[in-house]
């Protein structure tokens, strides 16, 4: 009889550490750092490329939890991989990893099942794929017996950018009794922990059967649980979301996975289940900052990672990055040189774990880089900030073959549209007519107007918006293919 897997992909993160690249609206788990694919797409299809011809494993759809703003990104790059059908639950608020698995392992048991479910942070990297999968299905084996199993890194440094596992007797091919949990140490107990060869880095990947883990959060943290099953009973599908409630969620316990459960299993002495990590070495990282990212990328024979338009002289040991213009670096060592269409990052590598306060001192200054890169994406397409002064912003528009954007009016702005490429359909007032190439139109201050691409090419529009006013809050929306009418 085949074990049911489903993946459930933990997506909530915001990248910080990977500005100016990694921008809160769009984090580092839906970028393309280490290949063609993003690292969201990348562990998705570490599970669903898993060989199960002759395996006893039989792989559900992905089941997703991710929050409010990164909605249509997953939703876009699950349709790229052809798992547009996959579930997508919407965390109203983030409440820690602890209740995205319950509200996860509630969604699984709908409909009579009880699959193993595999956990899995969305931004990590993996080099060897293959050994990952031989050491999932192992995990799930244990997990199908009732054990709850975590992957344990096996340390290459005395890193203190993770947290650590302690493990016990080693019960065979690798898989150990569970121990305890560390947090993230200084330079010196992580030299400690490496020497004495009883811990691994924390990966926070989990396997366990869903209805194994509802009883445990229910055993251990009931709060969690009873506020999962009110805001899931009470949730509402919004297209390819599942919305679940705000309310009945707000009133969850915020906590981990490590605290809630696995840390309570490791004192257990009354016959729950076993806590178990397995071993895993497969050239994995969590690509946390920009000195880990130049880990896993091509080097020169200086040891230097470029990426981009870079040109370089008598530098050594150092990652630089350019988006969008020529970058040189002279006489340089050791350093992060990050450029973006809209902001630049340089660091020395031993101090790129605090990029953090950058973002940070963003938010206080209410400026907008630690939201949003100058190209903004939306699900019908994206737009980017040409220019922009006292009372006027242009903006260039790529909106996708067939997407349609709202129909909405402003209160403060007008807007001239000029069509570049393709043809638009444009609704403006009671009129509605087409334009192409080289055309133009004038949306005028509160008028209901709408813009479509009906073509089979993008379309690209150059938007002139002159008024007292011209932030994205001063939309009214009357309706829209996305369902942000709620939402807004």
């Amino acid at each position: 009889m085949k074990i049911s897997v489903q993946a459930v992909v933990l997506s909530g993160g915001a990248g910080t550490r990977l500005w100016p690249f990694s921008r809160e609206a769009y984090p580092k788990q839906f970028l393309s750092l280490t290949g063609d694919k993003s690292l969201f797409q990348e562990t998705v299809y570490r599970i669903v490329s898993t060989d199960v011809q002759s395996s006893p494993l039989e792989l559900l759809s992905p089941l997703v939890v991710c929050n409010e703003m990164h909605r249509f990104l997953v939703a876009e790059q699950l349709r790229q991989m052809g798992l547009d059908g996959s579930a997508i639950l919407l965390e109203p608020i983030g409440k820690n990893t602890a209740p995205a698995v319950t509200l996860a392992a509630l969604r699984a048991v709908e409909d009579k099942h009880d699959p193993v479910l595999v956990i899995l942070p969305s931004d990590h990297h993996v080099e060897n794929i293959s050994e990952f999968q031989t050491r999932m299905s192992k995990a799930v084996e244990l997990a199908a017996k009732g054990d709850i199993v975590t992957f344990g890194i096996v340390a290459q440094k005395p890193e203190t950018g993770f947290g650590y596992i302690r493990r016990g007797p080693e019960t065979g091919d690798g898989v150990f009794v569970l121990d305890g949990f560390t947090e993230k140490p200084d330079v010196e107990t992580a030299a400690h922990y490496l020497a004495s060869g009883h811990y691994f880095w924390n990966s926070g990947i989990f396997v366990i059967r869903a209805g194994t883990w509802l009883e445990q959060i229910g055993r251990y943290r009931p709060a969690i649980l009873d506020a999962c099953k009110a805001a899931l009973s009470a949730s509402k599908n919004d297209g390819d979301f599942i919305r679940v409630d705000r309310e009945a969620f707000a009133q969850c316990p915020s906590d981990s996975i490590d605290y809630a459960v696995m840390e309570n299993l490791t004192a257990e002495t009354d016959g729950g289940p076993r806590a178990t990590v397995l071993s895993l070495d497969v050239g994995w990282s969590d690509l946390g900052s920009w000195p880990a990212l130049s880990e896993v990328k091509p080097r020169d024979d200086h040891g230097n990672v470029t990426i981009g338009d870079v040109f370089l002289k008598d530098t050594r040991n150092s990652l630089l990055y350019s988006q969008s213009r020529f970058l040189a670096a002279v006489g340089m060592q050791d350093v992060v040189v990050i450029e973006t269409t809209d902001a630049v990052l340089v660091a020395h590598k031993d101090k790129a774990q605090d990029v953090k306060a950058i973002t940070e001192h963003l938010k206080k200054a209410a400026r907008s880089e630690h939201m949003f890169h100058a190209k903004v994406h939306r699900p019908w397409g994206d737009y980017e900030s040409i220019d922009n002064g006292s009372r006027y912003q242009v903006k260039r528009l790529t909106i996708k073959p067939g997407a349609t954007l709202s129909l909405q009016m402003h209160h403060h702005r007008a807007e001239h549209w000029i069509v570049v490429k393709g043809t638009a359909r444009v609704t403006r007032g009671e009129d509605t007519f087409l334009l192409t190439e080289n055309e133009s139109t004038y949306i005028p201050l509160g008028i209901k107007h709408r813009l479509e691409n009906p073509g089979t090419i993008p379309l690209e529009i150059i938007e002139v918006q002159s008024g007292s006013y011209l932030g994205e809050d001063d939309i009214v929306r009357f309706e829209d293919r996305y369902h942000r009418l709620e939402s807004q």
